[in-house]
């Protein structure tokens, strides 16, 4: 089973292919608002990287969300696009499954944050269980003083990763337990992806590439935008 896996949630932009013996090859790039034109060369090098033929890809697996608005619409779009000419099925992982997965070996409570901009966060909360991590709650936004105080309120051991723990560091740095994860670690991968992406077709969790939805959790910025200033009329 040969999988590929785009990934475009945040401002990094990355693919990977996997097979039953692990990640065959990776790359991963951050060139600002570049997604779209990223994408095919890095799927074409990755590709021959891993000395595979495109006819040899067996799933799409793509990062879900959430994130930028304008990065998953291109990820998603491409994945999709590509599993329906391969005509091949496709498995979706959330972003914030994607950042807890690296530090899954960690005992204390994992918080996965990625910057949703606005002065907000997305996040959501993971425990390690045997053979990898387990979310506990469901993926929400909310400002980051807000998502302090949860921290402060529950009173326990955490790691913060993710870009949304970076950029708002100073909202979490005087909690007592709070720590956080390495900056190296601040953005979900494609690497990670195709790792998760195996375990479930492995379990037969496919979908068609017409089910594939983005989980956003909030409209674009373009039409909140539009929605705050019809408000001032």
């Amino acid at each position: 089973m040969i999988i590929l896996g785009i990934e475009s949630a945040t401002t990094q932009v990355g693919c990977a292919i996997a097979g039953h013996e692990g990640v065959l090859a990776s790359a991963h790039s951050s060139r600002g608002k570049r997604h779209a034109e990223m994408l095919t060369p890095q799927i074409d090098f990755v590709r021959r990287q891993a000395r595979i033929e495109l006819s040899e890809i067996s799933v799409v697996a793509v990062d879900i969300g959430p994130g930028l608005y304008t990065g998953l619409r291109v990820g998603i779009s491409a994945a999709m696009a590509t599993a329906f000419a391969l005509n091949v099925p496709m498995i979706g992982v959330t972003s914030l499954d994607l950042l807890a997965f690296p530090v899954r070996h960690s005992p204390k409570l994992i918080v996965a944050a990625i910057d949703a901009r606005r002065g907000e966060i997305f996040h959501a909360f993971y425990r390690q269980v045997p053979g990898g991590v387990q979310r506990v709650t469901e993926p929400a936004v909310g400002a980051p003083d807000d998502l302090a105080g949860e921290l402060l309120a529950r009173g326990e051991d955490c790691l913060l990763v993710g870009d949304g723990a970076v950029r708002y560091a100073a909202h979490f740095e005087d909690l007592r337990g709070v720590d956080a994860a390495e900056p190296g670690l601040a953005h979900p991968t494609a690497s990670s992806l195709v790792q998760l992406a195996h375990a479930q077709a492995l379990r037969e969790e496919f979908v068609p590439p017409s089910e594939i939805a983005p989980l956003y959790l909030r409209k674009p910025d373009a039409v909140e935008a539009k929605r705050i200033a019809w408000d001032r009329k």
